[in-house]
């Protein structure tokens, strides 16, 4: 098929999708003419499908088909999926590729969000089909295969996963708030940077374990981005988070305070510094993921006036497996 769509014979869990579906219907200089047929499935045999087109149903022989896809809905996105397209924006992988409208995403194993497939939209496949790909996928990559699940979406999705006996990790809650409704401040100890320090990356690779190059490419890929740095009276930095504007929204990550001056408000006051400067740069909304068993973590973000818009888990098999 044109357009670099994926190619595949219709099934039965097609029925009632739109297609298109491309089959011979005759021969030129005994060369065979192909035309595509648009329209609804509407059955599948052994020897033919059916496609409801604009000019009634059409009998297709299989073996006359020479390509077909599933048409992904076009349908409005809703607020969940809008949101979690903006939190993927805000946290680019190393290397990223598409099954149908799924993001899937690798960046070497460091954190979730940067090595997992985003299952939001159509993935142009059955479900079943849809795992095989993306098990696939990852482990042309050397990869654990890994899903990223936006609750309440995923009903059909969730119980093939469960069938597979894949486990769940990570329930993280994806909390939101308006800017105006957030205490915007502009903290002298807080130094919003255009570019990440060393002692920043340290700072932040101290909590995540070190920082691979990898983590590099994530926290520095977007434009329009703070790296918030809170100084100690001694000039050393004890706090750190990074803020991103995307398509209006400020994506607040990597919030984290050095063990030795924690409970004395830094998440707080690097949070707020970025809301102030998001604000200044045209954003009208911020948003921020926390562990679901974080509960510290929580209850600030909930003072400061951050509501919980939807949960999201992480789903991957007890053991590597392949497709």
């Amino acid at each position: 098929m044109h357009g670099g769509g994926l190619n595949r014979p219709l099934t039965s869990p097609d029925v009632g999708h739109r297609v298109v579906v491309r089959r011979i219907v005759g021969l030129q200089a005994g060369r065979p003419v192909q035309s595509d047929a648009i329209g609804v499935l509407t059955r599948v045999t052994e020897t033919h499908l059916t496609v409801r087109t604009a000019d009634g149903d059409l009998d297709i022989a299989l073996a006359a088909v020479t390509a077909a896809k599933r048409i992904p809905d076009q349908r409005a996105r809703s607020a969940t999926e809008r949101l979690e397209l903006v939190a993927a924006a805000g946290w680019p992988p190393v290397e990223k590729g598409l099954l149908g409208d799924w993001q899937l995403r690798a960046s070497g194993g460091w954190t979730g969000r940067g090595n997992s497939a985003l299952a939001v939209g159509d993935p142009g496949l059955p479900t079943a089909a849809a795992v095989d790909a993306v098990t696939a996928w990852y482990a042309e990559r050397g990869q654990r295969p890994m899903i990223a699940v936006p609750l309440p979406l995923g009903r059909r999705l969730q119980p093939e996963l469960d069938r597979r006996g894949w486990v769940t990790i990570t329930p993280t809650l994806v909390q939101t708030a308006l800017l105006t409704d957030l205490p915007a401040t502009r903290d002298p100890d807080v130094a919003l940077l255009t570019e990440p320090t060393e002692a920043w990356f340290a700072g932040v690779g101290g909590r995540k374990g070190g920082l691979p190059p990898a983590a590099r490419t994530i926290l520095t890929g977007v434009p329009d981005a703070r790296y918030a740095a809170g100084l100690s009276p001694d000039g050393a930095l004890v706090a750190t988070a990074r803020g991103t504007v995307t398509d209006g929204w400020l994506g607040i990550t990597v919030v984290g305070v050095d063990p030795a001056h924690r409970r004395q408000g830094w998440a707080r006051r690097l949070t707020l510094a970025l809301v102030a400067w998001a604000a200044d740069a045209g954003a009208e909304r911020a948003f921020l993921q926390v562990e679901e068993t974080n509960t510290p973590a929580r209850d600030l973000y909930e003072r400061l006036g951050f509501r919980t818009a939807h949960k999201y888990v992480v789903r991957l098999p007890q053991r590597p497996c392949l497709p």
